[in-house]
């Protein structure tokens, strides 16, 4: 058995992986500081947004969509409840599930959002240029876009 693994890449700039980490982070840093004057985390943008829909959603459905853990979901949902940007009725059809509904102010705050994100996203991704919608497929196909949530 060799004492050392073979690398596969020669410098970390060469690694898909490592770039991902890399361009991620950066991302997730811009996303940061744009929501950052509104108040919200990207995780707090991303369950408040999630939660406005005309279907009736449970914090699990909401979780499992944003592709969450459901603990770190409810602690979220908890504050965005305490904010009163979100709130638990009880379901329709279900007797031991509460649906989540944007308050007035959440859904004012959520469509807020999301054309700072959108920005955001526009000046970030301008470095690919032409390419974002090819990277925008690659990126779907890694991160399991289309598939059922676990």
């Amino acid at each position: 058995m060799p004492k050392r693994l073979p690398r596969l890449f020669a410098a970390p700039s060469e690694s898909p992986g490592f770039l991902l980490w890399q361009a991620a982070n950066r991302w997730q840093q811009r996303q940061r500081a744009a929501l950052a004057s509104l108040g919200l985390t990207p995780v707090q943008f991303v369950l408040l947004a999630g939660a406005e829909d005309d279907t009736p959603l449970t914090q699990a459905r909401v979780a499992r969509h944003a592709r969450a853990d459901v603990m770190m979901t409810s602690q979220v949902i908890r504050g965005l409840e305490r904010r009163r940007l979100v709130r638990r009725v009880p379901h329709p059809t279900d007797t031991r599930a509460r649906v989540l509904r944007p308050t007035a102010a959440g859904r004012k705050l959520a469509r807020r959002a999301a054309y700072v994100v959108d920005d955001a996203d526009r000046a970030f991704f301008e470095a690919v240029g032409a390419d974002r919608a090819r990277l925008a497929e690659a990126l779907g196909a890694l991160a399991g876009v289309g598939e059922e949530p676990v």
